[in-house]
C-alpha cells in the first residue's frame, strides 16, 4: 500500500463536499484557514449547494467533483470539508480507475468512511482520518490535532501513534495467544457507516487487518445493533485487532454506566484477539490523524500504536 507524495509548502489543496453542504460564510472561511496555512485552494461549486435539505447536490454532482479533483494535476491534495449524510450516493459515481492512478491525500471522517474503504481497498494508496475543514480547522485546530495531522501526511519513516495529552490508551482486551501484540493494514472508520458497507462493493475487509472504529450521537441500543453487525458478519473474528476510537455522544440513559465499551467486551468474548480503546481520533477534541491503509502495530503490554515507514 503506497502513501501519496508529502503535502509540500505552497500546494494546490482541492475543497470538497462529499456529503453534506456548508453556508457561502463558512465556505469563505474554509478557504481563508487553507490560505493562512500557506497552501493554494480549488474549491468544487457545490460546497454551498442544499439538495433535499442534507445533501450537497445529488450523489452525480458530488461524485464527479470527487473525481475531479483527482484528474485535476494542478491539485496536490483532496480535503473534505465536512462529513454529515448521504455520502453513500455519491460511491456508484466515482471512477476508481481514475483515482486509482491518481493517488492524491485525501482526507476526512465520519460519512466519508465508504471512500476511505474504497480508496485504500481498491485503489491501493493510503488516505487520513483526520480533521476537515469547516468540522475542524476553522475554530478547533489546536496545536495537537494539527501536530498529530501533518506528521502522519509528511512522515518520512516509522513513527508511533500519539493521544494527546492527559487522554491514556487503555487495554480492554490482551489477546492471549499473541501476546497482546498484532500487526495488519489498519482499515476502518466510522461504525454506522462500516456496517452500512457490508453487502456493497466497498464492503470493510477486516482480514488479518487492524481495524479501528468510532462514532458519534448514538444511543447504546444502536450501537450494540451494530456492533453485534460487525461480530455476526465475521468482521472482528477476521481481524488481527481492535482499536476503539472516540465514541462521542453516545447515550445510555436508562443505563448510563453500561457504555460502548461494556458493549464490545460482550461482542468480543471468545475472539482471540488485542483490542485497545481511548484511540482520540474520532468526533470530539483533539483529533488525532490515523493513516489507513498503513501497516499497523499494536501493542498491549506497552499500550502502543505505531506505523511502518510510508512508501512512496
Amino acid at each position: 500500500m503506497k502513501y501519496p507524495k508529502k503535502l509540500e509548502a505552497g500546494a494546490t489543496i482541492g475543497l470538497i463536499a462529499p456529503s453534506s453542504a456548508i453556508s457561502q460564510e463558512r465556505a469563505k472561511q474554509c478557504r481563508a484557514v487553507i490560505e493562512g496555512m500557506g497552501y493554494k485552494v480549488k474549491m468544487a461549486d457545490n460546497l454551498t449547494g442544499n439538495y433535499a435539505g442534507y445533501m450537497a447536490g445529488k450523489g452525480d454532482v458530488r461524485g464527479r467533483w470527487i473525481n475531479a479533483m483527482f484528474a485535476d494535476p494542478q491539485v496536490d491534495a483532496v480535503f473534505c470539508v465536512r462529513g454529515g449524510d448521504a455520502g453513500s450516493r455519491a460511491m456508484e459515481y466515482l471512477d476508481l480507475e481514475l483515482i486509482r492512478e491518481n493517488p492524491k491525500i485525501f482526507v476526512g471522517y465520519s460519512d466519508v468512511t465508504s471512500m476511505h474503504l474504497a480508496f485504500t481497498q481498491q485503489c491501493g494508496f493510503v488516505t487520513f482520518h483526520g480533521p476537515m475543514v469547516s468540522s475542524n480547522m476553522v475554530d478547533e485546530f489546536d496545536e495537537e490535532t494539527k501536530n498529530s495531522f501533518f506528521h502522519a501526511l509528511n512522515a518520512e519513516g516509522p513513527y508511533e501513534f500519539q493521544n494527546p495529552k492527559g487522554f491514556h490508551i487503555s487495554v480492554l482486551k490482551e489477546g492471549s495467544s499473541k501476546g497482546g501484540k498484532a500487526e495488519g493494514i489498519l482499515t476502518g472508520g466510522n461504525l454506522s457507516l462500516l456496517t452500512a458497507s457490508i453487502g456493497t462493493p466497498y464492503e470493510v475487509d477486516t482480514k488479518g487487518k487492524i481495524f479501528f472504529i468510532e462514532e458519534v450521537g448514538e444511543t447504546m441500543n444502536r450501537v450494540d445493533r451494530m456492533v453485534y453487525q460487525l461480530r455476526n458478519s465475521g468482521k472482528f473474528k477476521e481481524c488481527a485487532g481492535l482499536l476503539i476510537g472516540q465514541f462521542t455522544d453516545c447515550t445510555n440513559k436508562e443505563a448510563p454506566e453500561y457504555t460502548e465499551l461494556d458493549c464490545f467486551r460482550e461482542a468480543l468474548e471468545g475472539l482471540d484477539i488485542p483490542v485497545l480503546a481511548n484511540i482520540q481520533s474520532g468526533h470530539d477534541y483533539p483529533m488525532m490523524t490515523l493513516p489507513l491503509g498503513a501497516v499497523c502495530t499494536m501493542d498491549t503490554v506497552n499500550r502502543s500504536i505505531s506505523f511502518a515507514a510510508p512508501q512512496r
